[in-house]
């Protein structure tokens, strides 16, 4: 089994560390590490930390002596995922379900057909539930390098962000339309990749048309049309297997 991840503000930059806070006790009192076990530190940014347990000490100390520190270089091409915001608490789980996968950014999109709106207080609570969840998931999958989710952007938005991709995209159920399927799509070998992922009710006509004048073509995942929530993990899995990022 893979050492389990704990996130620290800082790298440590001695022989041993001390673990304590929220990480220390989610370590000592709910996994109940022991002397001998081993652990992964890092920032979420990249680098790491291997190490030890040394001791568990009270509810939320734990010291660690460490072996190796280092950085995983920054993946390419970088998957980013435009996500329409769905309802209820299918945002958290498209969230944490991508992250599993890989997924490198998620840029949260207020699409014309979202019936969720995110403003004022509760926006910020949202923004702050997503960012949590990426957090969560980029631990409980070992990532030492978590996915960065953004404010939420408009159409215009992202648009810009689409016009400055090396591979832009727009996930589109229609069977009738000129969408081309994801499997079989020119990848670049490095670059940026944005897909969108509109709400349940679709992407409008509108936003086709804006995404489109920014270079993003339409594509298509398969015959079942998958929900908004599932759709952007199955696109992430697609795109690094083809990419080579899975071998």
């Amino acid at each position: 089994m893979t050492a389990p991840v704990f996130v620290v503000e800082r790298m440590p930059t001695g022989p041993e560390f001390v673990l304590e806070g929220p990480e220390g006790r989610h370590a000592v009192s709910v996994r109940r590490l022991e002397p001998g076990e081993d652990v992964v530190l890092t920032d979420g940014l990249g680098r790491w930390a291997e190490g030890t347990v040394r001791a568990a000490e009270g509810k939320d100390r734990l010291t660690v002596i460490l072996h190796a520190t280092g950085e995983e270089p920054e993946p390419t091409p970088r998957v980013t995922v435009v996500q329409a915001l769905p309802k209820g608490d299918r945002g958290e789980l498209a969230v944490e379900t991508m992250t599993e996968t890989g997924v490198d950014a998620i840029v949260p999109w207020q699409a014309a057909r979202c019936i969720t709106q995110w403003k004022g207080e509760r926006g910020a609570k949202s923004l702050a539930k997503w960012r949590g969840t990426a957090r969560e998931a980029g631990k409980q999958s070992r990532r030492v390098r978590f996915p960065e989710v953004t404010e939420a952007m408009t159409t215009k938005q992202v648009a810009a962000l689409l016009a400055g991709a090396d591979l832009a995209g727009v996930l589109h159920e229609d069977r009738d339309s000129d969408s081309t399927p994801l499997a079989t799509a020119g990848l670049p070998a490095d670059g940026t990749i944005v897909l969108v992922v509109g709400p349940e009710g679709g992407v409008s006509p509108q936003e086709l048309a804006v995404f489109a004048e920014a270079g993003a073509r339409p594509y298509r995942l398969g015959r079942s049309v998958l929900r908004t929530s599932t759709a952007g993990t199955a696109a992430t899995a697609l795109l690094l297997g083809r990419t080579g990022r899975w071998g």
